[in-house]
Parts: C-alpha cells; structure tokens; sequence
C-alpha cells in the first residue's frame, strides 16, 4: 500500500533515509519511519531488511529482535487493512547513531542500483490481493523466528535479504522477486532449524 509520493525503488529509499537524518546526531525508528512515509508498508519492509543486512547496525546484538518487533507491528497492520502504521512510543523512540546509518546505506547503494534495475511490475496477482497477504504470512514466520537468528553468527543476513526482497515485491509489483524473496525465506529458516536442531 503506497501514495504518489512514496519510495519506489530501494536507492529512493537510501536517499530519503540520508537526507532525513543529515542534521541529526541520531536517528530514531519514528524519524526513519516518517522519511519513507507512514503508509509505506513496502518500503518500511524494506527499511527493516537494510537495517539487518548492513555492517556495523545489523550486528548490534538485539537489533535483529528489535526490527522483528518493528516488522511484526508493520505486517500486522496490513493484515487488518489499517492504511497508517503505528508504533508504540517506547519503540518509535529508539534510536541509533546517524553515522552508523549513513555508512550503512551507503554500503547499501550499489546493490540497491543493481536490483531496482532487476524490478518491474510482473505476475502482481502474486503481490496484490491474496498473494499479498501470503507474503504477509512469510514476513511474520521470520520475523517471529528473528531471536532464534541471533544465536547463529550471520544467520539474521538471510532474514534481512528475505524483508528486503518481500518490501521490494510488494512496492515493484514484483510476483518474480517474490517467488525469490520465498526461497530466500526457506533457505534462511531452514537453515537456522537445521543448525539449532
């Protein structure tokens, strides 16, 4: 669910990212949330997988757990058809070191380029209507199983790539991207399953 004005592809969303919090010293989860948009369920998918997958953020000890919460909340809301996502204080409050983020997006860019070049409208009935609501599932599987990924070095990459690619499916209109962003999903847990049991 997307406006006019929302990110459509991920170096849009790099961009609104880094511009948002150019003046800042740190950046809280509301003020990234606002630079993307608040009805942005797509990008905010997105956002949350390059926070997992990018050095120096996503190896924080907790933060995978905490953007599962974040990611959670999100696709929560899509599933009860609400069209602006909420968050509690104490986690819209969170925040993080403007430095660290800025590196990481900009570690993020070139293979940002690479994908949007990739995406474009394909197969949406498998984005839109009751596909969507399939990836929703998806999204929560993982999300629910993010602690679990932290007790596995590297592990928590695979599940940021999995929101990177559902965001980027959803936003695109992309049903091929999200057959990937399925496989990337059963890869990751089973992988994680494998190496717990």
């Amino acid at each position: 669910m997307t406006t006019s004005e929302d990110p459509t592809t991920l170096e849009q969303l790099l961009d609104r990212i880094r511009d948002r919090s150019r003046d800042d010293v740190t950046v809280t989860v509301e003020g990234v949330m606002e630079s993307v948009g608040p009805r942005s369920f797509g990008p905010i998918l997105i956002l949350a997988g390059l926070i997992v997958l990018a050095p120096l953020i996503g190896d924080i000890p907790g933060v995978p757990t905490l953007i599962a919460l974040l990611v959670l909340l999100t696709v929560g809301q899509i599933a009860v058809q609400r069209d602006h996502i909420w968050l509690p204080s104490w986690l819209a409050r969170r925040h993080m070191s403007r430095d660290k983020l800025v590196r990481g997006t900009e570690w993020l860019r070139k293979p940002a380029r690479f994908i949007d070049r990739l995406a474009r409208p394909r197969l949406t009935y498998l984005v839109t209507g009751p596909g969507l609501y399939v990836m929703v599932t998806c999204c929560i599987i993982i999300a629910l199983a993010m602690p679990a990924f932290e007790l596995i070095p590297f592990s928590a990459n695979g599940a940021g790539l999995a929101f990177v690619t559902f965001g980027l499916a959803i936003i695109a209109r992309d049903g091929v991207i999200g057959m990937v962003a399925l496989l990337v999903m059963v890869i990751s847990v089973g992988s994680v399953i494998r190496a717990l049991l």
